[in-house]
């Protein structure tokens, strides 16, 4: 009966070695690597990590090699599909050119939720707890 019931902690993630994965951190990044190895606490060691950046129907890659990401600082894991991942409809640039519009997408963001916060505290009686990135 037992192994009926599916893994729902880090054991789990033991099909996604040797696989590559897209990591979506609380501050919003994105990187892009094979998972190499991951322990109890969901900490993940990436090989051959690219973080990548998108505006409107455009993407940039920049090289980040051999990358270890604390398991907190995960919001979402997921495979990549290599049949499908060549087939994307967004076209690569290089990083320089989209830096500065992903800085100003990240600022807009931003205010939007300092904003949003303000309003949930003044309004509605919501607390100002938290930091950066936690809004997952």
């Amino acid at each position: 009966m037992d192994s009926l019931i599916p893994f729902t902690t880090s054991g789990s993630l033991v099909d996604c070695v040797d696989r590559k994965m897209m990591v979506v951190l609380r501050d919003g990044r994105k990187l892009i690597g094979v998972l190499r190895s991951y322990d109890q606490f969901a900490n993940l060691v990436l090989e051959d990590t690219v973080e990548r950046i998108y505006h409107a129907d455009v993407f940039a890659e920049r090289w980040q090699g051999l990358y270890l990401i604390r398991g907190e600082n995960v919001v979402l894991l997921g495979e990549i599909d290599l049949d499908q991942e060549d087939e994307i409809p967004l076209r690569q640039v290089e990083w320089k050119v989209l830096e500065p519009y992903h800085k100003q997408d990240v600022a807009t963001k931003k205010h939007r939720d300092e904003f949003k916060a303000g309003v949930l505290y003044e309004e509605k009686g919501f607390c100002k707890e938290g930091g950066e990135g936690d809004g997952y």
